[in-house]
């Protein structure tokens, strides 16, 4: 519960519910990293309003409880055969993790690590598992 409330999403009435919010917190600081790749800027300083390290700790907030959460939405679904999607999003997630804590980790961050990042195939991955599982779980 603390981790939703640093993401600064509404507590979650269900798994389902709880996994939508994060994957919605992912997706926004991805289209964000996206737009902050391609201003060329060599660091973060003077960037009006969140800036990229706001968007990157929301990603790796969100990313911890992660598998748990996409767990319990199919449980909550009903969805018996999501074992292998969830250790597949474990697995992406934790990669994709390492990577946002290390650009955190940077002095500066410029454009040209964040379109790193993006194009890096484990942030990826774990954006096509979250869609994958997003919409299987959809009724």
């Amino acid at each position: 519960m603390t981790a939703i409330m640093e993401l600064e999403i509404e507590p979650p009435q269900s798994p389902v519910m709880e996994l939508a919010q994060r994957i919605d917190a992912i997706e926004e600081a991805y289209e964000f990293m996206l737009a902050y790749a391609a201003q060329g800027r060599r660091d973060e300083r003077d960037t009006p309003g969140p800036g990229i390290r706001h968007f990157l700790s929301r990603i790796d907030m969100a990313l911890g409880p992660l598998p748990d959460c996409a767990a319990a939405a199919c449980r909550e679904r009903g969805a018996k055969d999501c074992a292998g999607i969830v250790g597949l999003l474990a697995e992406d997630a934790r990669k994709a993790q390492m990577l946002v804590r290390f650009a955190l980790g940077r002095a500066t961050i410029g454009s040209q690590l964040i379109d790193n990042l993006n194009a890096s195939v484990h942030l990826r991955a774990l954006l096509t598992d979250l869609f994958v599982l997003d919409e299987a779980l959809r009724l």
